[in-house]
């Protein structure tokens, strides 16, 4: 497994747990140092106890010498870094194709080169031809196997997935059914579970992860777009979500109005789909505009709450509960609080926050002047206006009488729609929600 960040580390590790023999190789030295004892770099609940299992097995290994790590191999992942590139917002293959080049150089008999990370449709055909490039005498087939981890679920997620996708080079004279016998053997435990393993070409596989991504971050911004609506109509968002998500053709996951999508990949690949549609002279307008949307509600949501302040937050106290893009995870990657406390901090506001996992990983990336707190109700004190980005489960069950006690003001925007309004209202907050009439409780049938 070339690369021991995010996806490389957990598919790495659950493979190891699958029973298969995994070298990590991880070339940033203090993450090296940290695996090799024992710290998880990242943080996913339950990995650090899944990692030590297996290390101790003798199935899970970490280094940085990729040729004592290739030697042998049946196949060889690469889970490196394919980050939006600046100007475009196409993928930058390029830590790929180094990667793949040096894999090439110290690869000895048959091998199935895969992909892992997340790359633009022909990065297959492109790799295939690095490797004749670099060793015209070696024996190899070329594989995409996409993942679709969430944070904060990712074993479960790898271990009982929805599917696995594995594609191959279908148009290769002589076929490809050694490498896909190889990556059967790999999930055979999900074989037993009779998990969906479809096969399928290179271009389809690299496909599917973005057309996936793409459709799930439509999904949030349609129902944003929706809870602004009901908002104007009076209606109640999550009647609405409730009810079309009943209906099996949409399903109910991903209909939950938010301050706009964020983390490693649905900015990413929506930005990378439209890439690819404009390459191919097909754009994909539909998500066009879901990126222009979802860029555009982050930064109404800093307005939202300034205009919740009377329109000025100069001097002005806020608390802020929740910075990471989602519960669950450390990742600020394009975090909705990014924009919103730039946009407070610039109003003048002083802010002060907690998240449970990301305060670490959010210093970097947001205002200087962020005062980080040691609980929920730190982060209240003192506060003229509490504001909910992200939407923790220990938030949740904050007694509204608790918040007033810390609170100098009286003003609660919940952009989660974690709390009950009446039950906010009823401890004399002003509150504001997202697409929810003031003082209605959601419907519970």
């Amino acid at each position: 497994m070339i690369g021991g960040g995010y996806v490389g580390l957990v598919s790495g590790t659950c493979f190891a747990e699958f029973g298969t023999d995994v070298a990590i190789v991880e070339t940033n030295p203090d993450r090296l140092t940290a695996l090799r004892e024992g710290r998880i770099p990242i943080y996913e609940p339950g990995l650090d106890r899944l990692v030590e299992e297996n290390v101790e097995a003798g199935r899970l290994t970490f280094g940085d010498d990729i040729a004592a790590a290739v030697k042998g191999a049946d196949a060889v992942f690469v889970a490196v870094g394919t980050p939006s590139r600046r100007g475009d917002g196409q993928a930058d293959t390029s830590y790929v194709y180094a990667a793949v080049e040096q894999i090439a150089r110290v690869a000895d008999g048959y091998t199935v080169i895969v992909t892992k990370s997340t790359v633009p449709v022909g990065t297959g055909r492109e790799i295939a031809q690095i490797i004749r490039k670099t060793r015209p005498d070696l024996d190899f087939d070329v594989a995409s196997n996409p993942e679709f981890l969430r944070e904060g679920n990712a074993i479960q997620d790898f271990m009982r997935p929805d599917r696995v996708i594995i594609g191959t080079d279908q148009y290769k004279p002589e076929g490809t059914e050694r490498a896909q016998n190889i990556l059967r053997k790999l999930y055979r435990p999900l074989y037993l579970l009779e998990t969906p393993i479809v096969f399928t070409g290179l271009e389809t596989a690299e496909l599917i992860k973005y057309s996936a991504n793409s459709f799930l971050a439509m999904k949030i911004t349609f129902i944003n777009e929706i809870s602004d609506l009901c908002e104007k109509v009076g209606a109640n968002v999550n009647d609405v979500a409730r009810s079309i998500g009943l209906d099996g053709r949409i399903g109910k996951k991903f209909l939950h109005p938010s301050p706009g999508f964020g983390g490693s990949c649905f900015p990413k690949d929506t930005r990378a789909l439209t890439a690819i549609g404009r390459n191919a002279g097909s754009p994909v307008r539909l998500i066009e505009t879901t990126v222009a949307v979802n860029e555009q509600r982050m930064k109404d949501m800093g307005e939202r709450v300034i205009t919740f302040a009377g329109g000025d937050v100069s001097g002005l106290i806020i608390g802020v509960l929740g910075l990471t893009f989602k519960p669950e995870t450390d990742d600020m990657r394009e975090a909705a609080s990014i924009p919103v406390l730039d946009m407070l901090d610039k109003g003048g506001a002083k802010i002060r926050a907690f998240d449970p996992a990301g305060m670490t990983t959010a210093r970097p990336v947001l205002p200087q002047s962020v005062t980080y707190c040691t609980d929920a109700l730190d982060a209240a004190k003192g506060a003229d206006i509490l504001v909910v980005l992200t939407e923790w489960n220990e938030f949740r069950s904050l007694a509204p009488e608790k918040l007033a006690a810390e609170m100098k003001g009286r003003k609660i925007a919940d952009l989660r729609n974690i709390w009950d309004p009446k039950a906010i209202k009823d401890a004399g907050f002003e509150y504001i929600s997202l697409g929810r009439p003031d003082g209605v409780q959601p419907h519970q049938a």
